[in-house]
C-alpha cells in the first residue's frame, strides 16, 4: 500500500492502498504466515557476478534507462500473495506516467512530473503525494545513474537475464529496495520486484513493450477537484 504502507505502489504503486510496485506502482500485503520473500527471489537461486561484469551491467542499465524518452507497455502485478492485476502502462520523461489498471481494479495512478496520485473509483478516494516519494525514480527521471542515484545491493545473473537489486531511502514510508530485472540480449527491462520499508513486495512484468508510441498528454492529468463516482 501507498499510504503508509504506499499505504503504498500505489502508498497504499504499486492495496488495499497499493501496489506499486512500493510499487508498485501500489502495494499488496502479504497474506498471514506468508513468507516474506519476493517473487524473483523464489525463482531458481542466481549467481553473483563479478565486479567487473556488475559494473558493466550497471552500466548497460543505465544505457537503457536513460534512451526511454516514451514508453507504452502490458504490465501484470503480482503481490506478495500471489494476486495478479493486469493493466496498462504509459511513460513519458521527465517524471509522468500512468498505470491504468483493468476492471475489476478500481486503481489508478497517475505521475503529472510533480505530484503522484493514487485513486480508488470504488471507495471514490484519491491519495497525492511527492514524485520524489515514489520507488520509480529509475524509470521517472530524463537521466538516472543506478550507482549515484540509488545503493547498489547486488548483481546477479540467472539464465538470459541480469538482476541489478538497489536501495532507495527517500521513498515514502522509508527505506525501499527495488530489484530491476534486464533481459541480457539487449538490456531491456522486463520486469521489477519493490519490497518496501514495511516488508510489502510487488512484482511487476513487462510485455508488448513499445518506445516509439508517444502518448496523450491528457493521460498524466491529475483531477485535483473531481474525483470519478463510476
Amino acid at each position: 500500500m501507498f499510504k503508509p504502507v504506499f499505504l503504498a505502489l500505489a502508498a497504499a504503486v504499486l492495496a488495499p492502498p497499493l501496489v506499486w510496485a512500493q510499487g508498485a506502482p501500489i502495494q499488496l500485503g502479504p497474506k498471514p504466515g506468508a513468507p516474506a520473500q519476493s517473487a524473483i527471489q523464489r525463482a531458481a537461486p542466481p549467481a553473483r557476478v563479478a565486479n567487473a561484469d556488475a559494473a558493466t551491467a550497471i552500466k548497460r542499465a543505465n544505457a537503457y534507462l536513460n534512451s526511454i524518452g516514451t514508453l507504452v507497455s502490458d504490465f501484470v502485478q503480482t503481490g506478495a500473495d500471489g494476486r495478479k492485476i493486469t493493466g496498462k502502462l504509459y511513460l513519458q520523461k521527465p517524471g509522468r506516467l500512468r498505470f491504468d489498471y483493468a476492471k475489476p481494479s478500481p486503481l489508478e495512478i497517475i505521475a503529472d512530473g510533480t505530484s503522484v496520485a493514487i485513486r480508488n473509483r470504488r471507495l471514490n478516494t484519491q491519495d497525492v503525494y511527492f514524485i520524489s516519494q515514489t520507488p520509480l525514480k529509475f524509470l521517472l527521471k530524463s537521466n538516472i545513474d543506478l550507482a549515484k542515484d540509488t545503493k547498489i545491493l547486488d548483481v546477479t545473473s540467472s539464465g538470459d537475464s541480469t538482476s541489478i537489486r538497489i536501495e532507495d531511502r527517500a521513498t515514502l514510508g522509508g527505506t525501499s529496495r527495488i530489484t530491476l530485472v534486464f533481459k541480457n540480449s539487449d538490456f531491456s527491462l522486463i520486469r521489477w520486484a519493490v519490497n518496501d520499508a514495511q516488508g510489502g513486495d510487488t512484482m511487476v512484468a513487462l510485455s508488448n513493450v513499445d518506445l516509439q508510441q508517444k502518448p496523450e498528454a491528457s493521460l498524466f492529468r491529475i483531477n485535483f477537484d473531481r474525483l470519478d463516482t463510476n
